[in-house]
């Protein structure tokens, strides 16, 4: 207020809020005439209202700063009243110094002391709040910095005021990691506005779709099938990498990244590597563009057939092991298959994994060549000499020697004769006078025996061995050990449809015919009818045949005090027994 009143003058009324009292509600008696003509007097009031007649509460002023205190700022808005603004509002402004003009807020034009209130933080806030307001309704961008994430998004500083980015608005897919994000500056649409909830909504996406669809528009003229065009990698994934070709992205999948192996995209491209790639295919209305690199190298496979010819010895590297064999590659993009079967001459191998693994180099021979299936097929036994070609040699047929017992089937045990060959003890080779119905009845596994070889098929790589005929025929001295008409005991082993195989000790056996078998001499149709299994019976010896290899016996007693079981043994017919014994070592033919 200005200070013309005399001392005497009256109080002056409370001004109403608002605005300032003009000097023409005062009364001009009061003024000392003296100090003040009328025509000074008006002139003073029309220069006083013209400066106050703009200025009202809630607008932005102008105001001229006077002098900077330790923590407050001391202004003059133009009608010689000061006001004061806390100096952490200037923040923005470290040099501001005493001369300065400063835009600020007029928030009231007296408090309850009578003096000026204003705010330079309102009052930017007012601005900047104008210049959102104005994109907001021109549909014009603005600009932004991430600052922190929060639940459902991210905040974002706008000109200095806080604006909600929601997630799904950040980009044109899902964002892994946020976190990589903040700090950065991009270009943002508002999407909301609430003055007052003061709440401001952003979205970038729509900015990023804008843009797609302008230059998706723009590559639909001009990408073609075949095209080669430079692309960066955006995103890479487990079946591949995105490419941004300008606006629109590719997709370069694994398999047509490179005419090799490899596991994981990342093993060729990274986030951010520029690259030349090949258009390989375009579907505008699934919005796909199909990408390849390795169709810009050349075709490995042409020629290859001179280059590897069948019979060349390779070196590779194992990159793949399945149940039927292993992938080696023999360079970028060539890969030949050992099957199981050529990996070794002589042993079963019955997975891959057991003799090769991933990564393993190893050499091996070229067996067959098809271009047009890209196909190789390869050989690792084919690097050696194959043994069986010199078994005939190094082992002639009559050759005694031992070996460990493998393994055992029905029909007879394998013996290994040296590292991973083998040879069949057949089950008619096992005993010269027990007639051996299961190997296991002999020998068992991991027995250490003495075989002799009877014969060796290299092509087919077979090797018989004999267990018994490493031991002397016993038949040759068996009639000077069992003379006709001796008496011995014995035990039924086998019930047969033309009488009973008895053990008579020693690993021999012997047949009791139908007729002999019943010592009251009644007619009988089965031996079931008078004996079973493991029945002690007296013998007496019928006959001693050393060439057929055939003791006959006769039934002379059966001891007492034998319980028969309540299930009657099972009888053996003739045809049964010929699938597991050879004909030869049959007595029951000669019976008849």
């Amino acid at each position: 207020m200005m200070s013309t009143m005399t001392p005497d003058a009256p109080s002056k009324k409370p001004s109403t809020k608002g605005q300032l009292r003009p000097l023409a509600n005062r009364r001009p008696e009061l003024y000392d005439e003296d100090e003040y003509t009328s025509a000074d007097y008006e002139r003073m009031l029309d220069l006083y209202n013209g400066t106050l007649a703009s200025i009202e509460e809630g607008e932005i002023v102008k105001s001229k700063v006077l002098e900077i205190r330790d923590n407050l700022v001391v202004l003059d808005i133009g009608f010689k009243s000061e006001g004061t603004i806390p100096l952490e509002e200037f923040k923005d402004m470290p040099e501001l110094k005493a001369g300065d003009e400063v835009e600020v807020l007029l928030e009231h034009l007296e408090d309850a002391e009578g003096s000026v209130v204003l705010s330079k933080k309102k009052a930017d806030f007012m601005r900047v709040w104008e210049r959102i307001r104005v994109a907001y309704e021109s549909d014009q961008p603005v600009e932004g910095t991430l600052m922190k994430k929060i639940k459902g998004g991210v905040v974002v500083d706008l000109m200095g005021v806080d604006a909600f980015l929601p997630g799904s608005q950040i980009a044109l897919r899902r964002v892994p990691n946020i976190d990589e994000l903040l700090g950065q500056t991009y270009a943002f649409k508002i999407i909301k506005l609430n003055k007052r909830r003061r709440n401001i909504v952003v979205s970038r996406r729509v900015i990023l779709e804008n843009e797609r669809a302008g230059k998706r528009e723009k590559l639909m003229k001009e990408l073609q099938k075949d095209q080669v065009r430079k692309g960066v990698v955006k995103n890479i994934t487990d079946f591949g990498a995105f490419i941004d070709l300008g606006g629109v992205d590719g997709l370069l999948h694994i398999t047509d990244m490179s005419w090799g192996r490899i596991q994981h995209p990342s093993e060729m491209v990274q986030i951010g590597l520029e690259l030349e790639i090949k258009v390989l295919d375009i579907d505008w209305e699934r919005e796909r563009i199909s990408l390849g690199l390795k169709q810009l190298q050349a075709y490995p496979w042409k020629d290859v057939a001179a280059k590897y010819p069948v019979g060349t010895r390779v070196s590779g590297k194992v990159v793949s092991i399945t149940n039927y064999g292993a992938f080696i590659e023999l360079e970028p993009g060539i890969e030949g298959l050992v099957h199981i079967s050529e990996m070794s001459w002589t042993r079963n191998v019955r997975h891959p994994s057991k003799l090769v693994s991933i990564g393993e180099a190893i050499d091996a021979v070229v067996l067959k060549v098809d271009p047009n299936e890209e196909k190789i097929s390869l050989g690792m036994k084919q690097t050696e000499q194959d043994p069986w070609m010199v078994l005939p040699v190094k082992y002639p047929v009559g050759t005694r020697l031992e070996g460990k017992v493998r393994n055992l089937t029905s029909f007879g045990a394998f013996v290994e004769i040296e590292p991973g060959i083998d040879g069949l003890i057949h089950i008619s080779d096992m005993s010269w006078t027990k007639r051996v119905q299961h190997p296991s009845e002999v020998v068992k596994k991991g027995d250490s025996v003495a075989v002799v070889i009877l014969n060796i098929d290299g092509d087919n790589k077979r090797i018989s061995l004999g267990l018994k005929q490493a031991e002397e025929d016993p038949w040759l001295r068996i009639g000077e050990t069992y003379p006709v008409n001796l008496e011995l005991a014995g035990s039924v082993v086998r019930l047969m449809d033309k009488g009973v195989v008895v053990d008579i000790g020693n690993d021999i056996e012997g047949f009791v015919p139908l007729s002999m078998l019943n010592i009251t001499g009644a007619q009988v149709e089965s031996p079931a009818e008078l004996a079973w299994e493991k029945m002690a019976v007296g013998l007496r010896v019928m006959e001693v045949d050393p060439i057929h290899r055939r003791i006959v016996l006769a039934v002379t007693h059966i001891p007492e005090g034998q319980e028969r079981p309540a299930e009657p043994s099972k009888v053996h017919t003739e045809e049964e027994m010929e699938a597991v014994i050879p004909a030869d070592l049959s007595v029951i033919d000669d019976e008849e």
